[in-house]
């Protein structure tokens, strides 16, 4: 039987991500999807600033080829200002899905990893030292060992279900109908437009003739039937509710969808692992479950990474599910409230004005924006004051080296391995203390700083977030190295 370091299982773009960070880490990662090839379809159009960051750290962004930066300046259709805050907090916008399962897909293959379409996980039993997958492909069933499995595969997932990981569910109450034509144009309404009874429309413009249409109606089916529907359903609701005639479009797909949302109890069990919508399933809403998804992966690439290779530090594989279980809670009630807002009735308008009033200071508005980007995502790393600690470096900080030559943080990190950045103000001698982990730890020095925020040296993971300043961490750097990358290697006496 073949066996596998890491099987993820789902090639969308967060199964994509974790594959590429495993790989990058030199780990022997396969991935499985039941699909035979890619649907075409974009539910998502963007992702959040963070979710950005993340593929800068890779050095990915530019695969995505022409895209735009916008401001997502509302929560659940009020509106605030950007322009009031310190960071700029601009999202991805206008980028397809497809696209970015594309530049991922390339990426995999130039890292040498396998995706293996149509096929799909059939069962999941635990053997003495990993999982067996059993899956139905193109060439029949069959078996493949895994040390760990991880599972990528979207709403309702099937690795979620056979590991019997439960999950709290919220029940749908009204749906939603979805579709990407091209031929007619239809009045813009990007944000949406909100109508009496609870209703909306939106129509987003993506380039090149096409238009994503959606429609939000409490009367429509809160558990559709999976592609059951057609688009002249959708052009009949948007008549109806529009007075528009969109029926002489192409269509190019639609989708029906309820509006439940579930959260995974745990993101781990045992040698199975969950990301993205397999751990927090909630509905389509400014691309949040993506840009939460590709977070997920960026965790627990190098974690699970080091656990396979077996240079993790003791609980290292844990703290995926301690870090971002909360995210993903959080992620939930947040996507609820805001779809209260954006799809509650006429009884919602006094809440909208009271929370379009609070946005307009820039206390409120700092808070809500560092939700809907992500940049407002704190980990409880390290005890300590600095107020960076535990949250994302700065990628865009910039970094001046000894002979003169820039470079960003973002750049740094494209290795997947940590950063130690020291400065000649370093007092601590950080960079010796990281002599024996310079396998796992990238150290530079040079002249940075983040404005406002004093720092001599900083321990940066590989997932971006800030482990361990100087000043500000009562545990010395040799305690952070330790507890995040392992053991140190010891050099052996020359002639050994």
């Amino acid at each position: 039987m073949k066996t596998t370091d890491v099987i993820v299982v789902g090639a969308g773009p967060v199964g994509l991500m974790l594959a590429g960070e495993l790989r990058l880490a030199g780990v022997d990662v396969a991935v499985y999807d039941r699909l035979s090839a890619p649907t075409g379809e974009s539910r998502a159009l963007g992702f959040n600033r963070r979710a950005a960051e993340c593929l800068d750290q890779r050095g990915l962004l530019p695969r995505l080829g022409a895209f735009r930066w916008g401001p997502m300046g509302h929560f659940g259709g009020v509106r605030f200002d950007l322009d009031l805050l310190d960071e700029d907090h601009s999202g991805v916008l206008g980028l397809s899905q497809t696209r970015t399962e594309q530049a991922l897909g390339e990426w995999l293959a130039e890292l040498g990893v396998p995706v293996r379409r149509g096929r799909e996980v059939t069962g999941l039993r635990e053997s003495a030292d990993g999982v067996v997958v059993s899956y139905a492909g193109p060439e029949g069933v069959g078996e493949e060992s895994a040390r760990y499995v991880a599972g990528c595969d979207g709403a309702g997932s099937t690795v979620r279900a056979l590991a019997g990981i439960p999950a709290t569910v919220w029940e749908p109450t009204r749906g939603m109908y979805t579709a990407e034509i091209t031929g007619v144009s239809p009045r813009p309404r990007p944000i949406g437009e909100r109508l009496p009874g609870g209703r909306m429309v939106v129509c987003t413009p993506l380039g090149g003739g096409r238009v994503r249409v959606v429609v939000h109606d409490p009367d429509l089916p809160a558990r559709p039937e999976p592609g059951a529907l057609t688009f002249a359903e959708v052009a009949a609701a948007w008549r109806r509710l529009t007075g528009e005639s969109i029926d002489d479009a192409q269509c190019l797909w639609v989708w029906a969808s309820g509006n439940a949302s579930a959260l995974a109890q745990t993101y781990r069990r045992g040698r199975v692992l969950l990301a993205g919508d397999a751990a927090h399933e909630i509905p389509p809403l400014a691309a949040w479950g993506l840009s939460a998804g590709l977070q997920d992966a960026v965790n627990l690439g190098w974690k699970l990474a080091a656990t396979v290779q077996g240079r993790a530090p003791e609980g290292l594989l844990d703290t995926y599910h301690a870090e971002r279980h909360p995210i993903g809670e959080q992620l939930i009630r947040n996507a609820r409230a805001a779809a209260k807002l954006y799809l509650g009735d006429e009884a919602m308008d006094p809440v909208r004005e009271v929370v379009g009033e609070l946005l307009a200071h820039k206390d409120a508005a700092e808070q809500t924006a560092g939700i809907v980007s992500g940049l407002g995502i704190r980990y409880d790393l390290a005890q300590g004051d600095h107020p960076l600690l535990g949250r994302r470096m700065p990628p865009d900080t910039a970094l001046t080296l000894p002979d003169g030559r820039r470079t960003r943080v973002g750049e740094l990190l494209r290795t997947g391995r940590g950063l130690l950045l020291t400065s000649d103000t370093d007092t601590t001698n950080s960079a010796a203390a990281a002599d024996g982990y310079r396998d796992r730890v990238h150290v530079a020095t040079g002249v940075w700083s983040v404005p406002g925020t004093p720092l001599d040296a900083v321990l940066v993971r590989p997932d971006g977030y800030i482990a361990w300043t100087s000043p500000g961490t009562v545990d010395d750097l040799a305690h952070a190295l330790a507890h995040w990358f392992g053991a140190a290697r010891v050099r052996q006496p020359a002639g050994r």
